[in-house]
């Protein structure tokens, strides 16, 4: 039989009604007779009980001293939460439902503690209770030390327990099931014309997700098209199929026409700041000093230039005072400014077509929109901009592409 796994997440397990709509998904999954593995994470967002930012909360509130293993103990169980009640639902439905925990799935991870890394899965359990005929509910964002100890795969980790899942299965697909009817052309809520994108390659949502789209984890990606396995970004609340991520991408439609598009979508990341060192003569050494004083002091660097005459790079703006120390401290004048935002422009059809940074610069220049910095690769180009643009520069950008048509 066809192998399917849904993924579904804290705001599709919320409350009553998002779980009705979870559970007609599953149905309609069991009538076209896959065999069906769901992932879950935990219910809902910050501030309701079980989410993991409310455990993180209890936490905080409760001394703030719990050490790296102990606190994976605590944050796997809003998973488990989730999946229990979603097991009791089914049952009453009579739909035969078995739940196991990530180890019991078979999932092998590293021992980083917070962040760990999927080594291994052997999913013979799995395969079994499908063999069964059982839905197998597991839950996300959790797996086991090879000593047995409990760990969780940081943020977003339960849509990486969903494609490691899939891939080990050779599942005909991945369903992440959120609160958006797929990946946007842009964050609807700062462009009001932002489309669905129909569907996008492996490497142009990978970039879409590390450049700011929250709609799956990148490394979760990553794990997919590795091992080829299709995957649909769609809405718990809709039966539309949203967002289809394969190796053919937005300039294959499924009417097999293709789009004459060179531009996916429009990204950002905010606020961070822009910081610069410049290089005294014969200071060929900065760039090596610099990066290595960021990685002892584990402050995320990005958006980085680095050439004879200095360097420049971005940090979040919560982590600007102490890169700023820090230089300071090894004898540097950083100048930095605050309140800046990256806008990524990406698209696999963008490499190797001129005009497209003329298109972006004339773009930004007719509102009056400084570009701070830029960078590009082969199918992304990044500008910094100040905070107070970045709107307008998403908007306008937006337009200049025709991305609204």
């Amino acid at each position: 039989m066809r192998t399917l796994v849904q993924k579904f997440g804290g705001t599709s397990l919320s409350d009553a009604r998002a779980r009705s709509h979870a559970i007609g998904h599953i149905k309609r999954a069991l009538a076209d007779s896959y065999q069906l593995v769901v992932v879950v994470s935990a219910m809902g967002r910050k501030g309701e009980p079980y989410a993991t930012d409310s455990l993180l909360e209890l936490i905080r509130l409760n001394g703030n001293c719990l050490p790296a293993r102990e606190k994976d103990l605590l944050l796997h169980c809003g998973e488990l939460i989730s999946a229990a009640v979603l097991c009791s639902l089914l049952e009453a439905e009579n739909i035969s439902t078995v739940v196991l925990t990530g180890a019991q799935a078979g999932i092998r991870t590293n021992e980083r503690y917070g962040d760990a890394r999927i080594e291994s899965i052997q999913p013979s359990r799995v395969v079994q209770a499908l063999s069964e005929g059982k839905v197998v509910i597991v839950p996300g964002f959790q797996g086991e030390t090879a000593h047995g100890d409990i760990t969780t795969l940081g943020r977003g980790g339960s849509d990486t327990t969903a494609t490691a899942l899939g891939a080990s299965l050779r599942a005909e697909r991945v369903d992440i099931f959120t609160d958006v009817s797929g990946v946007f052309t842009a964050d609807p809520k700062i462009v009001d014309k932002a489309r669905p994108i129909e569907r996008v390659t492996y490497a142009e949502i990978c970039n879409l997700a590390y450049q700011g789209a929250k709609v799956i984890h990148p490394r979760a990606v990553e794990i997919a098209m590795e091992a080829g396995v299709p995957i649909r970004v769609r809405s718990t609340f809709s039966d539309d199929l949203g967002t289809l991520v394969t190796n053919a991408g937005a300039a294959e439609r499924s009417d097999g026409k293709l789009n004459d598009r060179f531009v996916t979508g429009i990204a950002h990341v905010a606020p961070i700041t822009q910081i610069k060192v410049a290089a005294q003569e014969g200071q060929y050494d900065l760039s090596l000093n610099v990066f290595k004083a960021m990685a002892e002091h584990r402050i995320s660097v990005d958006f980085i230039n680095a050439n004879i005459s200095g360097v420049s790079y971005t940090v979040f703006d919560h982590e600007s005072e102490r890169a700023i120390a820090v230089l300071t401290n090894m004898g540097y004048r950083p100048e930095f400014v605050t309140g800046c935002a990256k806008v990524s422009i990406i698209g696999g059809g963008m490499n190797g077509v001129p005009g497209i940074m003329a298109s972006i610069v004339e773009a930004l220049t007719k509102r009056d929109i400084p570009i701070l910095q830029s960078a590009d690769s082969n199918a992304t180009i990044w500008v910094l901009v100040k905070e107070a643009d970045m709107t307008l520069a998403i908007q306008a950008l937006h337009h200049s592409f025709s991305l609204d048509k």
